[in-house]
């Protein structure tokens, strides 16, 4: 049987990050990729201008509609944006996928340093997202972010 990955993160239309690099790596390594959108971006390889919310009941009713069909080997969370969406997908990955292998790539800036995550999100992610993960994959930046101090205080 084919490995499966289901990505739950922002679509970026530019093919540079996103929903749409996570499956194109998927495909790369012979997985089945699968996703579940948690924002729009208006993007390209220069930054962001403009980002459109996926509402969070939307965005479990996606994840909720690939586990009733498809097994999932693992799962791939990358820009959840607010504290309602890193709610909505801890409920349900704790109520549908409790055994199944997570990787939390906490994306909070842009490349080009547009913020993806809206600061009331950091305390839902740390809370409730980061304790179901099986590997947190954070820069530096955001491994400060997540501790609550400096990038500064961390090299020293």
């Amino acid at each position: 049987m084919i490995a499966t990955a289901l990505t739950i993160a922002g679509s970026d239309p530019s093919g540079g990050a996103g929903i749409q690099a996570d499956l194109k790596t998927f495909s790369a390594l012979g997985v089945f990729g699968m996703s579940a959108i948690t924002a729009l971006t208006v993007q390209n390889t220069q930054g962001v201008s403009g980002v459109h919310l996926v509402p969070p009941i939307f965005v479990q009713n996606q994840i909720k509609g690939i586990f009733t069909d498809i097994r999932v080997n693992a799962i791939k969370v990358g820009m959840i944006a607010t504290a309602e969406i890193a709610s909505a997908v801890a409920a349900t990955l704790r109520e549908i996928a409790p055994s199944t292998v997570i990787v939390i790539d906490p994306v909070m800036v842009a490349k080009g340093g547009a913020s993806l995550l809206q600061p009331d999100a950091v305390i839902s992610l740390t809370k409730e997202l980061l304790p179901l993960a099986s590997i947190i994959t954070p820069n530096l930046e955001e491994s400060a972010a997540l501790l609550g101090t400096s990038v500064a205080q961390n090299r020293s």
